[in-house]
C-alpha cells in the first residue's frame, strides 16, 4: 500500500513540475510515512515541503497543487488533508486494505518475498570459532543474527552461501595440541605442571580421556630415549592438535544443527596454506610493492589504502600471521565470483575491518562489496545475576547448555530481541517463565491461540486458501482493520531488512 501510493504521490509531484515549466527532479529527501496520530491518516508525506525549498514558494501552496494533480485510479484514497507547514496526510479507504489479505492468502508463506536481489551473489561467513573450545552464548548470537541475514537476503531474491572458516592452523591450535598432550601425560601417570596459557576446561580432560580410550597404546611418545615409545613430542602435540579440532568442530557441527544453522561450506584455513595459496599471494604482492621486508619481518602497505598503519603479514620468525591467511581467504571468496561479502565478527574485531577492507582494494574489488557486522557481547544472566565465563579458563555457559535449557527458538528469539550492536542480557530462567515478562513464552502463546483458531475453522470447513469475498468485506471493525495494517508493513519491513 505505502509504496503503490508513493508512486502515485510522485507521479502528482512531476505533473506539478511539468505544468509550471519547471525541469522534472528527483525527490530523494521525500518521506511517506504513518502518522504517530491515527486522526492525521494512514499515510503522511513532506514532499510539498521538500519541492517548495527546490522552487522557492510557499509549501502550502505548493502541497495544493500536488493534491490537484493526484491521481488515484484504483480509489485507494478516501480522503486527502493538508496540515501544518505544508504536510499531505492520505486516508486510505477501509476496503483497499482488503487486498493485503488477498495477497496473504494467494502467497502464503511467501508473502512478503521479493526480487530485489535480482539473482546477485552473496556469501554470509558467520560464528567462525577457532574450534579450540565449545561454542558459548556469543557465539550463538551470531548465529542466530548470520542465519537470520541469510534467510531474509534469500527470501529478496539473492542468492546465498553461508561459509564458516575454520580456523585450524597458528598458534591456538597448536597451544590446543598442547594442551590435550600434557593431560594425556597426566592420565599416563606423569607429573605435569600445566601451564596458565594452557586451555584449562574440563573438555581438554575429556578429549584426553577419549583419545587414551581410542588409540593406547600407539600413541605413546619417547622417554629418555626408549625406542618403545616411537613418537617425539612434538609429533604427539601436532597429533593431539589435530583429534582435538576435528572433534571440537564436529562437536561445533551438530550444536549449530540442534540450533537450527547450517552451513552450505565449511572453509579450512589449513587448506590455503596446503594449497600454496598463501605464499603465491605474499609473492603477488611483494612483486607489486605492496607488501616489504623491515625488520626482518614482511609488511603489507595498508597505509595506502586508508589504514592507520602497516601490518605485519610473516613474522621475523619466518611464520605468518592471520592476517596473511585473511588476505588470501578474501581474495578466495571474490575469485569464487560472489557480487559480495558480508563478515558477521564479535564486536572485539572493530579494528580489524580497515586491514581487511585495504587487502581487499590492494586485490582489485571494491571495498563497497564489503561488509561487517560487529555483535555485541552477551551477558549471560540468571535470574538477574551474573554468570561469570572466561574460554580460556573454562568457566563458561556453552551454546549446548542454553539449548537443554531453554530450547533452540527460544534462545534465538532472545537473541535477536535486541539490535546486534547492543549489549544483550540473556536470562536462562526469564526464557523459562511462563509469564507475559518473557517474551518467548508471550509469543509461543500467541501462536498456539492462533493455532487453535486455524484449527477450529479447519473442523467447520473454513479454509483460508479458498475465502471468499464476503468473509473478506466483513472485515470492518476497528481491531480488524488495525492488525490487516499491520499486516501491510512485513513487505517493506523485510525489503529495508534486506538493503
Amino acid at each position: 500500500m505505502k509504496e503503490k501510493l508513493t508512486r502515485m504521490i510522485l507521479d502528482a509531484a512531476r505533473c506539478v513540475f511539468a505544468n509550471g515549466g519547471a525541469p522534472s527532479a528527483d525527490f530523494p529527501d521525500v518521506v511517506v510515512d504513518e502518522p504517530r496520530i491515527g486522526a492525521h491518516g494512514d499515510f503522511s508525506t513532506n514532499i510539498a515541503m521538500v519541492m517548495a525549498s527546490a522552487l522557492k514558494v510557499k509549501a502550502r501552496k505548493m502541497a495544493e497543487a500536488v493534491v490537484a494533480h493526484f491521481s488515484d485510479p484504483e480509489g485507494i484514497v478516501q480522503k486527502i488533508e493538508i496540515a501544518g507547514p505544508g504536510f499531505i496526510n492520505f486516508f486510505i479507504d477501509p476496503s483497499a486494505w482488503f487486498q493485503v489479505v488477498r495477497s496473504v492468502c494467494r502467497e502464503d508463506v511467501r508473502f512478503g518475498a521479493s526480487d530485489i536481489g535480482r539473482g546477485r551473489r552473496i556469501q554470509i561467513e558467520f560464528v567462525s570459532s577457532n574450534p579450540t573450545g565449545p561454542l558459548h552464548v556469543g557465539h550463538g548470537r551470531g548465529a542466530a543474527v548470520g542465519d537470520s541475514l541469510a534467510n531474509i537476503l534469500s527470501f529478496c531474491g539473492y542468492q546465498v552461501e553461508k561459509e564458516y572458516y575454520i580456523n585450524d592452523s597458528g598458534r591456538q591450535i597448536h597451544t590446543l595440541g598442547r594442551s590435550l598432550f600434557l593431560r594425556l601425560k597426566e592420565l599416563c601417570g606423569e607429573p605435569v605442571a600445566f601451564p596458565p596459557d594452557c586451555y584449562q576446561g574440563d573438555y581438554i580432560r575429556e578429549l584426553a580421556f577419549q583419545m587414551k580410550d581410542r588409540y593406547q597404546p600407539s600413541f605413546c611418545w619417547e622417554k629418555n630415549g626408549n625406542p618403545e615409545y616411537p613418537h617425539s613430542e612434538p609429533e604427539m602435540i601436532a597429533r593431539c592438535a589435530r583429534y582435538a579440532a576435528g572433534t571440537i568442530l564436529e562437536g561445533m557441527r551438530k550444536d549449530l544443527e540442534t540450533f537450527g544453522v547450517t552451513f552450505d561450506r565449511w572453509f579450512s584455513e589449513q587448506s590455503l596454506y596446503d594449497s600454496g595459496a598463501v605464499d603465491a599471494l605474499i609473492a603477488f604482492f611483494r612483486d607489486r610493492k605492496i607488501i616489504y621486508e623491515k625488520d626482518g619481518a614482511l609488511w603489507f602497505k595498508t597505509t595506502d589504502f586508508g589504514d592507520e598503519k602497516d601490518r605485519v603479514v610473516v613474522k621475523k620468525d619466518g611464520q605468518p600471521t592471520y592476517f596473511a591467511s585473511d588476505i588470501a581467504y578474501h581474495k578466495d571468496k571474490f575469485d569464487r565470483g560472489f557480487d559480495r561479502i558480508i563478515n558477521v565478527w564479535g564486536a572485539d574485531h572493530h579494528g580489524y575491518i580497515q586491514r581487511i577492507a585495504a587487502s581487499i582494494e590492494a586485490s582489485g574489488h571494491g571495498r563497497d562489496r564489503f561488509d561487517v557486522i560487529l555483535v555485541q557481547l552477551v551477558n549471560l544472566l540468571r535470574d538477574g545475576k551474573p554468570v561469570a565465563m572466561s574460554t580460556r579458563a573454562g568457566e563458561f555457559v556453552t551454546l549446548r547448555d542454553v539449548i537443554d535449557e531453554v530450547g533452540a527458538d527460544a534462545a534465538r528469539f532472545i537473541f535477536l530481541t535486541r539490535h546486534y550492536d547492543s549489549p544483550l542480557e540473556f536470562d536462562l530462567e526469564l526464557a523459562k517463565r511462563q509469564s507475559n515478562e518473557n517474551p518467548v513464552y508471550y509469543v509461543q502463546y500467541v501462536h498456539a491461540r492462533i493455532s487453535s483458531i486455524v484449527g477450529k475453522a479447519g473442523k467447520r470447513g473454513v479454509d483460508a486458501a479458498s475465502l471468499d469475498e464476503r468473509a473478506i468485506e466483513s472485515l470492518k471493525e476497528p481491531e480488524e482493520l488495525a492488525l490487516i495494517k499491520a499486516m501491510s508493513r512485513y513487505p517493506e519491513t523485510v525489503k529495508s531488512s534486506a538493503v
